[in-house]
C-alpha cells in the first residue's frame, strides 16, 4: 500500500502540476550564442526558408499558437514559426484581474484601435476623434494564467477570447480575438484582433 501512495506522490508531480503556460503569452529568447540569433521560419520545421530573426536576448515575444516544438511568431507584416526549445516563457504576464503592459488591439472595417492608457481605454478611429474612458474592471476566467479577458470601462465592454485571428491587412496572425461594444446613443459592435507584445 505504501508503494501505490509514493507512486501516487510521484505521479503527482509535474505531469499533473498546473498547466505551464496558455497561448497566448510572451517568451524570452534562450540558449543562443552572443554572436547569433534564432531564425523565424515560415512554416515549422528546420529546414523552411527564413522569413527573419530574433536576437539572442530578444524578450517579450509573443507566441500565438505551438505545433510540434515550434511556435507562431509575428515579425514585420508576416507570421513565422520559431524552435520553442530557444524559448522561456515569462510568469508575469496573465495577472488576475489585470493587463499585460503590451495590450492592443485592432480592426479593420471600420479601422479602429483600442489600447489601455493608465487606468482608461483609448479608441481611435480615423472618423471620429480619440475617444478615452476610464477602465472600471477586468475580469478573468479564474483559469490560472488565462488569457481571456472581458473589460468594463464606462459605455464600453470589451472582450478578448482565445483564437487565431487575422487582422484582415498583412500576413500576421494574432492568439486573441476581440470584440468592443459601444453602449452609446447608437450602440456599435467593432471586430478585431488582440496582441500583447510591447
Amino acid at each position: 500500500m505504501l508503494r501505490i501512495a509514493a507512486l501516487l506522490t510521484a505521479l503527482a508531480g509535474p505531469a499533473f502540476a498546473t498547466q505551464e503556460y496558455i497561448l497566448p503569452t510572451l517568451f524570452d529568447v534562450t540558449g543562443v550564442a552572443a554572436d547569433d540569433v534564432l531564425n523565424i521560419r515560415a512554416q515549422p520545421n528546420a529546414g523552411a526558408e527564413i522569413i527573419g530573426t530574433l536576437a539572442p536576448d530578444a524578450t517579450k515575444i509573443e507566441v500565438v499558437e505551438e505545433t510540434k516544438g515550434w511556435g507562431r511568431v509575428n515579425s514585420g507584416e508576416a507570421s513565422g514559426w520559431v524552435s520553442m526549445a530557444y524559448l522561456a516563457y515569462r510568469v508575469d504576464v496573465w495577472e488576475d484581474g489585470e493587463l499585460p503592459d503590451g495590450f492592443r488591439c485592432y480592426g479593420t472595417e471600420p479601422f479602429w484601435g483600442l489600447e489601455r492608457q493608465a487606468g482608461q481605454l483609448l479608441l481611435s478611429r480615423p472618423d471620429m476623434e480619440d475617444d478615452t474612458r476610464p477602465i472600471q474592471a477586468v475580469m478573468g476566467t479564474g483559469v490560472f494564467r488565462d488569457p481571456m479577458r472581458a473589460i468594463l470601462a464606462e459605455g464600453m465592454t470589451v472582450t478578448s477570447t482565445r483564437a487565431i485571428c487575422s487582422d484582415g491587412m498583412s500576413n500576421r496572425l494574432f492568439g486573441l480575438e476581440a470584440h468592443v461594444i459601444l453602449q452609446d446613443d447608437e450602440p456599435m459592435m467593432l471586430s478585431g484582433c488582440c496582441s500583447i507584445q510591447p
